[in-house]
């Protein structure tokens, strides 16, 4: 058997890595050729546990080879990017990722879309191979006995477990057929440890984007909370431990907006295809995108404070989407950090212990310095707490004597 993922990103390579491991011969496909390079001489770009250690070995027992174009295989698996632009879901790279495979697909092959996307995307990639490919028969209503069949599955992984999650999370898998469907089950109990579970093709769609609108819709609530508690002056942390006492209540934590590619992208999927309906959605997210602005508008009151003692230092600890990982997609404590350093009239001093340099706007501008915590908070008078990381639980409270806090964590409140 040989599988072919097409997407080398957060989501294709550990896959990838996983199926190798297993003795299974996987040809990774991907864009990029610096990505391609990379792997094929046993390196990964991206930070996740143990994933550099099975990539070097798989590569080198030469069951996990890496590609820019696609080569026949009996399973091809779609894991690309579905970014959320101009007000609708991206799906060009799901469409590029069908176009590459069509030429090479056979009788017998497997399709199956990871990638996350609006409801009716994989009968979209069905009729896109079927126009490239007239000579096969694909699942459709004029055909009975279909050469390929298609399937979704949506990955449910947390960055920093992926290959344990890969393993024992339960799948949820619609096919466009019961038999495309039982195919894809075939395929995934080939590595997966937890239950597969069958459905159809828009049922699996709509899953992936209402777990996370779910917790969108939860972490809105907490953020709502704690701008209602602002108001009243009460610390939102305390009423948090207090309510959750409870029996069947459980109040998320509050923060300075919701990052990451899923729950911060997933649920405007739902709200472009059906704006009538998600009304309650359209608002959490509105909720938790104004979540940074409240944060900025603290640390502006602050830095005028002291802007008549000359020019202030701002520290922002923390830049990535959440605690303990280097990624950056969508961190509301990068948009945080960015609009600061824009400012021009403050100095800034940024503490990012999982990243080895400045990403985006923050590179290059003479006035924000990347450093450790400690010498952040040494050379600022105002600290925000931006991110939770292990790291910054320990800092000495003497150190923050005479600041001025933003602790959008409620690590020191």
């Amino acid at each position: 058997m040989l599988i072919s993922i097409i997407g080398l990103g957060y989501v294709g390579l550990p896959t990838a890595a996983l199926l190798a491991s297993r003795g299974i011969k996987v040809l990774g496909v991907d864009i990029d050729p610096h990505v391609v390079e990379g792997v094929n001489n046993g390196r990964i770009h991206i930070k996740e546990t143990d994933l550099d250690a099975i990539v070097h070995v798989t590569v080198g027992k030469g069951l996990l080879l890496a590609a820019t174009k696609p080569a026949s295989a009996d399973v091809f698996l779609i894991a690309v990017p579905t970014p959320f632009q101009d007000g609708r879901p991206d799906t060009s790279y799901v469409e590029r990722a069908a176009r590459m495979i069509a030429p090479v697909l056979r009788a017998g092959n497997l399709v199956v879309l990871e990638s996350t996307s609006p409801v009716g995307t994989t009968e979209f990639v069905c009729r896109l191979l079927a126009q490239a490919r007239p000579d096969l028969r694909f699942p459709n209503s004029d055909s009975n006995d279909p050469q390929i069949s298609i399937a979704y599955c949506p990955e449910r992984i947390l960055p920093g477990k992926v290959l344990h999650e890969l393993v024992t999370n339960d799948r949820v898998i619609g096919g466009l057929t019961e038999r495309c469907t039982k195919r894809a089950i075939e395929f995934y109990q080939l590595f997966c440890e937890g239950q597969c579970l069958p459905t159809t093709a828009h049922t699996a769609e709509l899953c992936k984007l209402m777990e996370n609108a779910f917790r969108d819709v939860n972490i809105a609530f907490a953020n709502e909370l704690s701008l209602i508690c602002e108001r009243f002056g009460v610390n939102v942390w305390e009423l948090v431990r207090l309510a959750n006492r409870h029996p069947r209540v459980n109040i998320l934590e509050p923060g300075p907006g919701v990052g990451g590619h899923c729950v911060a992208v997933d649920p405007w999927f739902i709200v472009s295809s059906a704006p009538e309906q998600a009304r309650l959605i359209r608002t959490a997210r509105e909720v938790n995108d104004s979540m940074p602005h409240n944060v900025l508008k603290k640390i502006r009151a602050y830095a005028a404070e002291l802007n008549s003692n000359g020019r202030p230092g701002i520290a922002c600890l923390g830049l990535t989407y959440k605690p303990d990982v280097n990624d950056i997609r969508e961190s509301p404590a990068l948009a945080i950090s960015e609009e600061i350093s824009r400012w021009g009239d403050c100095d800034v001093f940024i503490a990012e212990p999982h990243l080895q340099e400045l990403p985006g706007d923050l590179a290059g501008k003479n006035h924000v310095v990347m450093t450790s915590a400690s010498e952040a908070i040494a050379r600022a008078g105002i600290v925000a707490l931006l991110v939770n990381h292990r790291q910054f639980s320990h800092i000495e409270r003497a150190s923050l004597a005479g600041k001025k806090i933003v602790d959008t964590r409620g690590v020191w409140s």
